[in-house]
């Protein structure tokens, strides 16, 4: 159990007339237990850093669902045995996000579109209850960087809103980020249109940014990531992959 990270700087959604002209501004859910589910040890950080940073400062006690200990990864910026230091990673970046627990399973990195989609559907369910939470957070169903990881962890948070009822929401790149990532790295991002996104969120990097750190293995220098935040700035886009109601 990781004890909540107290409330700081009040960088919040938009709120009505701040974002005049800005395509699908909108307000962050005011849930209080939202539960994200991720692929890997660093996507909580360096996808859904600034969100899950947001929902603390609100008052929030986000937790995690990470299936996998990222052992696959290609980075390596640190010497050792991946699986276990991007596990002690994960723990370290959860803190500095004053995430309230997390989960890490030991699915096959890499693999996970082969895992059986009702087994990880289970486990986002199992977790969603145990941890009483009030909406789920997940990449988009592009998995945004193309990764199948991405995609299978993201097909099981909708698939487990779906079973419990619970909104979904999909942090998302606007295309045009997507598009100029890809140029500048031959990467394969995926963005959407405004009028696709619902929510368009101002955020701080600070938290964030401490977090991507406590992550070395990942965070080596030139990677997308860097250019990445630079050209989202303080701008996060949602969208809903479960609406609430549905």
């Amino acid at each position: 159990m990781i004890e909540p990270r107290s409330s700081g700087d009040d960088h919040t959604a938009l709120r009505q007339g701040d974002g005049a002209g800005l395509p699908g501004t909108g307000n962050l859910p005011r849930w209080q237990r939202p539960l994200a589910i991720v692929a890997h040890p660093d996507d909580e950080s360096f996808g859904l850093g600034a969100l899950l940073d947001l929902f603390v400062t609100r008052g929030g006690t986000p937790s995690v669902l990470c299936f996998t200990h990222g052992e696959a990864s290609t980075l390596h910026g640190v010497e050792g045995d991946l699986r276990e230091i991007r596990a002690e990673e994960l723990a370290q970046a959860a803190a500095l996000l004053g995430l309230a627990e997390v989960e890490l399973l030991d699915e096959v990195d890499g693999g996970l579109r082969l895992a059986d989609a009702a087994h990880l559907r289970s486990a986002v369910v199992e977790a969603a209850r145990r941890f009483g939470a009030d909406g789920l957070v997940a990449f988009d169903v592009s998995g945004v960087t193309g990764h199948p990881d991405h995609i299978a962890a993201t097909e099981a948070a909708v698939a487990a809103g779906r079973t419990l009822g619970l909104p979904v929401l999909g942090w998302a790149l606007p295309i045009t980020v997507a598009e100029a990532l890809n140029a500048e790295f031959g990467a394969g991002f995926a963005g959407r249109t405004p009028d696709e996104l619902a929510l368009t969120l101002q955020v701080s990097r600070d938290t964030q940014r401490k977090a991507v750190q406590a992550h070395p293995s990942q965070a080596v220098p030139g990677s997308v990531l860097w250019r990445r935040l630079e050209l989202q700035g303080d701008r996060e886009h949602l969208l809903w992959l479960v609406p609430p109601g549905s």
